[in-house]
Order: C-alpha cells, then structure tokens, then sequence
C-alpha cells in the first residue's frame, strides 16, 4: 500500500515497522524513534502530519466517550498530545509503547513486543525476553518493573469467578497479576507461549522439569520460603452489571361490560308515523324491531319516500346551510405547484447540509 506524499517526506529513509488506519484517510505511522499522525484535507484542516519523538519519559492515555487521547511527556521540554478514534486505542498503544520502551533502553534490538494488556492501573508488557509490570494512573514512565525470562522459574495460574491471578515465581520469589476473567486466556496464551519460546520447550511441564533440575538438589532439599504473597490491582468494573428485574409487563383494568350495558340507551321503538299517516304498532320487540329497521333504512336510502332523489347539497353532507363545496381553480393550481417545486428544492439543500453535517461528525470522531 502506497504512502501520501507528505507522510513520505516526513519519513525520509525510516521505514514503519507498523501503521494504523484511523478512519477516512487518516492514518498512524510508527518507526523506531517516532510516531507520525497524518491527516487528510477535511472540512477543518488541510493536510497535515504530526511527529513525536519516542524519547519520552512517560506516556498516559486518557479515554472519553468517542475519543482516546495520547500524551507524551518529555520532562523539561513539556508534553506533546494526539488523540484518535476510542476504538482505535489498543490497536495504536501497542506500537507506541513498544517504541517508547525501546528508546528508553528497556527492551533490546532484535526484542519483540509480543502484546501489550492494560486493565484499569495495570500495564504489562509481554515481549519474547521479558514481562514489564507498571501500576498506576499512567501507561508506563519511570516507575516500573521488569521479569526477565532467565530469572522465571515457573508460572502458574489461579481461576477465579471475576479475575484470575497469574503467579510468576522469578528470582525466588512470586508476583501476583490479577486480569479480569475475560481477557485471561489472552495473556496466558501470550505469556505461556513467550515463556515456552525462550526456554525452548513445549509445555510447561517441561519447563518446570528444567527449572528443578538447574536449581539443584540442594535447593530441592531445603528450600527457602521466600514467597511475597502482595497482591496486584483489581480489574476494572469487577462487579457485574444490574440486572433490571422489573421484565414483567401491566394490563390495564378492562372496562366492566356489565355497566356499558346498563348505560346504553333504550332501544325500545314508541313507534312512528309514515307519508301514508299509519302509525307503527308500539309496545312489543317485533314492534321495536320494525321501527329501527325503518329508520335505517330512511338513512341508507338515498331516495326519500315521495320518489325525489336527494340533492347535492345534502348528499355531499352541507345538507341545507346553503354552503356548497369550492371548485379548484387555476391560480390555486399554480401555487400548488410552486410550493410543490419549492419543498423538493429544500429537500435537496437539507440533504446536502446531512451530508456535511455527517463529514464532520466523522473527522471530529477521528480526533480533529
């Protein structure tokens, strides 16, 4: 994949060992003593790159809703920051950090940085040669602690129902890690394998068949007990989240239909009388039936009884308040038309500023 133009100038004749894509076309590039941001032209900037040294003596990350925010401390000469999108933040820490462990002399030429794991105020650090434990606010700075393979001689690990702790015995002594259950296996695959790799062994039963045999029987007849039973950090967000109980659903009360029944009307008929001047027989529920019947069939019909039909004032339902419904005319017509031209003009603007509007949002969620 070909590089912009600029990011080329800039990188003279360094060559990234590692480059992430952080939404549109901007991008994150990483040699061995810097880290370059590139952005492309956008509605609020033109095209751009920023370069920050590795030779940094802390680096923190801070974390809000849509963005991850880098700074990079370079003691007496201040600090340097870049943020990019929240989702892209594992994906650029891993890079940056192993450039910055590298500049400062941590990690040696031709050492890989197999993983980098952060849970809460944890950091660790998994390379090919050695396991890097930092505790606090920050990612890394000069408070740190280094486990070098040489110095392991075993690795176990205790399961637990929120974190498992992972026991590395080093130099005689244990230090305890404590990740929450979820990304466990990640670090116990990365950490095993790393181990197993260096030992050049295949399981860790191997290894602890190594490790006995190079202690001595001395060391296996009297042992020295110098555990350290301190524990590490808890994990972020160890409680699990409330579960709404409150799944069951209301019915509204439903209406009593004995009562609508009791309010209904009477619908016993007193008879009335026709054109020919008959009165309807009244006081039983043929009579009754008769009578609703012929009112029903008054108002469906819209033919009245002497044989003239109805007319257009009163089938149109004006009935005889003299009002008539408006013909449409042509100068309603046009307007019609006009304001019919005029909403799909709007519509077209108001699209246009969507698509705007959405651009934006989007460079503002890479960090502009």
């Amino acid at each position: 994949m070909s590089l912009p133009e600029l990011v080329r100038g800039e990188l003279g004749e360094e060559d990234p060992v590692a480059r992430v894509h952080l939404g549109g076309d901007d991008e994150l590039f990483v040699t061995p003593t810097r880290t370059l941001i590139y952005r492309a032209e956008g509605l609020l900037s033109d095209e751009s790159t920023e370069e920050l040294s590795h030779d940094a003596e802390r680096v923190a990350v801070s974390e809000s809703r849509r963005k991850a925010k880098f700074t990079l401390e370079y003691g007496l000469d201040g600090d340097r920051s870049f943020s990019v999108p929240r989702g892209s933040l594992d994906e650029v820490l891993h890079p940056v950090l192993a450039g910055v462990l590298s500049a400062a002399g941590i990690t040696e030429p031709g050492e890989t940085v197999e993983r980098t794991f952060r849970f809460s105020e944890l950091t660790l650090v998994v390379t090919s040669a050695r396991i890097v434990k930092h505790v606090g606010a920050a990612v890394w700075d000069d408070d740190y602690e280094e486990f070098h393979y040489d110095d392991v001689t075993d690795l176990t690990f205790e399961e637990g129902s929120v974190a498992t702790t992972l026991v590395l015995t080093a130099d005689g002594r244990q230090e305890r890690f404590k990740a929450p259950s979820d990304s466990a296996r990640a670090i116990k695959e990365r950490l095993t394998n790393a181990l197993l790799a260096h030992y050049d062994v295949r399981s860790l039963e191997e290894f602890r068949a190594l490790s006995a045999a190079a202690a001595g029987e001395d060391d296996a007849d009297d042992p020295v007990d110098r555990t350290d039973f301190g524990g590490g950090p808890d994990p972020l967000s160890a409680d699990p989240e409330a579960v709404d109980t409150d799944a069951g659903t209301r019915e509204e009360p439903l209406a009593d239909d004995g009562a609508a029944d009791a309010d209904a009307p009477d619908a016993v008929g007193r008879g009335t009388a026709t054109d020919t001047g008959t009165s309807a027989p009244s006081g039983g529920p043929d009579a009754a039936g008769t009578t609703a019947a012929t009112e029903l069939h008054r108002e469906a019909d819209p033919v009245e009884a002497d044989g003239r039909a109805v007319g257009a004032g009163e089938g149109d339902g004006f009935g005889d308040t003299g009002f008539e419904p408006a013909e449409p005319t042509d100068d309603i017509a046009e307007e019609v038309a006009a304001l019919r031209a005029l909403v799909e003009r709007q519509g077209e603007q108001i699209e246009r500023q969507t698509e705007l509007v959405e651009q934006l949002i989007e460079e503002l969620r890479r960090g502009r």
